[in-house]
């Protein structure tokens, strides 16, 4: 049988997030905690507003300190590791293109249109290029050269011009990244985000030339992820160290696309709507991992789930995003 423990952070400012003052969770959250453990598929919730945790509960697996797998969470902090190299002027912006980053990497066979692909093109997913998502995901992680591979994909749009759900982009803007900053993805993570943050990064999935994937397989603990998008709602601070540019956080949350499967826009890296009247900033993983910000209600919620059940718009996904609109009312009461 599952084990359920609930907890509560009544105490705690955001800036330490402590882990042991634990009591019984408050009796204003029940109708949140009562729909999350009616989803079988739901492994944490942990609820932060005005920059305190109010609510943490794990109803199975892992522990809130715990880090584990938030598949696609991934690509946005790729999104954020684009805008620290932006910000130390290690690229030349989001209009910055492969012809000038990594020509070298452009495989002879590729359509020309592929070195005037620019990195706003690969972090909105709109390279144009075949997906390496979905029914492409595994052929593309079995090739020899996964850059090679994705960039030799026919062009099924014009860069720029719609999003095409793909990992293979976000997998090819961290190669970029990584050349452009001489650092491999991971020591960027880890420097750049996860000592500013306190938080524990560890290796993941690397392609057979040794680049960390780009877009997936992280893994972050419940409480890292409300660090992480509590940053994003206080303007790029942490403990008042400036992690990102409020210039990027701001630039992230505008809508550049939108995403034909669930119909919300998106940003850098980020998933935007609407809930109750309220705007809404997302990262979402496979299965049902998912860092949400509501920045007028100064609240952040951290969401895991198992990852190897699917969580489509029209299923979980959806249930996920009806229990996000009935914390709205709850938040807002005093």
């Amino acid at each position: 049988m599952p084990t359920r423990r609930s907890v509560l952070f009544s105490t705690a400012a955001a800036a330490s997030m402590p882990t042991a003052l634990f009591s019984q969770a408050a009796n204003k959250w029940a109708p949140a905690m009562d729909l999350a453990r009616s989803y079988d598929q739901m492994h944490t919730l942990v609820i932060s507003q005005a920059g305190q945790i109010r609510l943490g509960e794990v109803l199975r697996g892992p522990s809130l300190e715990r880090a584990v797998n938030v598949k696609s969470v991934s690509k946005t902090v790729v999104a954020a590791l684009m805008g620290a190299a932006i910000d130390r002027d290690e690229v030349l912006g989001v209009d910055a293109t492969l012809g000038q980053i990594v020509p070298d990497l452009i495989p002879a066979s590729a359509d020309p249109r592929v070195a005037d692909i620019t990195l706003a093109d690969l972090v909105t997913m709109q390279a144009g290029l075949e997906r390496t998502s979905g029914a492409n995901y595994g052929d593309w992680v079995s090739s020899p050269n996964w850059v090679a591979y994705a960039l030799s994909r026919p062009m099924i749009r014009e860069p720029g011009e719609g999003m095409l759900y793909s990992t293979g982009s976000f997998h090819i803007l961290g190669v970029a990244l990584a050349r452009a900053t001489g650092r491999s993805l991971l020591s960027q993570a880890r420097q750049r985000l996860g000592n500013p943050l306190g938080i524990r990064i560890s290796a993941w999935a690397q392609d057979p030339q040794g680049n960390y994937l780009g877009g997936n397989e992280m893994a972050l603990s419940p409480l890292s992820m409300i660090r992480f998008g509590e940053m994003y709602r206080l303007g790029g601070i942490w403990q008042d160290q400036q992690v990102l540019s409020n210039t990027w956080v701001e630039t992230s949350f505008v809508p550049r696309t939108r995403s034909f499967f669930s119909g919300l826009a998106y940003g850098y890296g980020w998933f935007l709507g609407r809930t109750q009247g309220h705007n809404f900033a997302l990262a979402r993983g496979y299965g049902g991992q998912l860092i949400c910000i509501l920045p007028d209600l100064e609240l952040t919620i951290a969401i895991t789930s198992d990852p190897t059940r699917p969580a489509r718009s029209a299923g979980y996904f959806g249930a996920l995003m009806r229990l996000i609109g009935d914390i709205v009312p709850i938040a807002k009461t005093t």
